[in-house]
């Protein structure tokens, strides 16, 4: 939903002026995939060691370079199915590391809501994947991009509000984990009902 509404402007104000930068170019977009992998792995040392801020901080940057690398691989023609498979594994692995950060901090109070977390996210990137591979991709990223509910922005913001404010975290993660499920089965829904239609077009 974010990223649908403010990407355009997101891109157009922020993205596209850095892409510009010899500094950014003289990079590979690789580059800015492992940084932000990184900094999320970083989140699970920082936040149970009791560093919110910085784990924040993390975060904030670790889910910028997320969005840099595709970018600058598709402004230097360098985008390529390998650098698409590593940004989706890298993107699975910071949220990995992100839950069991947020396991960390007390791991007999949240430890059901974290594995609800963690398996609403496999089920939602599943019905993901399941649609980019049997529908015709018409954008401009690696594969075809499913709109969701509950996309990548969503999720950060909710993986940083539970980071700032944990005395909320039993709503924030409830309501995150119902959401990413609610995605997953609407995607679904939304899929069956399209290729049923195709199937039954003469």
């Amino acid at each position: 939903m974010i990223d649908t509404k403010w990407r355009g402007a997101y891109q157009t104000y922020l993205i596209e002026p850095l892409l510009k930068k010899k500094w950014i170019q003289d990079r590979s977009p690789t580059t800015f995939t492992l940084a932000g992998l990184f900094l999320s792995l970083l989140i699970a040392a920082l936040l149970p060691l009791g560093h919110p801020l910085l784990a924040f901080g993390c975060l904030v940057f670790s889910g910028f370079f997320d969005t840099l690398d595709g970018s600058l691989a598709r402004y230097l023609k360098q985008d390529s199915p390998m650098g698409a498979a590593l940004d989706i594994c890298s993107d699975r692995l910071a949220e990995f590391a992100i839950l069991l950060s947020l396991y960390l901090v007390s791991p007999q109070q949240r430890g059901l809501l974290c594995l609800l977390s963690l398996g609403s996210i496999l089920f939602c990137i599943t019905t993901f994947l399941v649609v980019g591979i049997f529908t015709q991709n018409e954008t401009k990223k690696s594969f075809y991009y499913s709109i969701g509910l509950i996309e990548r922005s969503e999720a950060f913001v909710f993986f940083g509000a539970m980071i700032l404010f944990p005395e909320a975290f039993l709503i924030l993660a409830t309501t995150f984990s119902s959401l990413v499920f609610l995605t997953g089965t609407l995607r679904l829904k939304q899929f069956v009902k399209n290729f049923s239609t195709e199937v039954e077009s003469p």
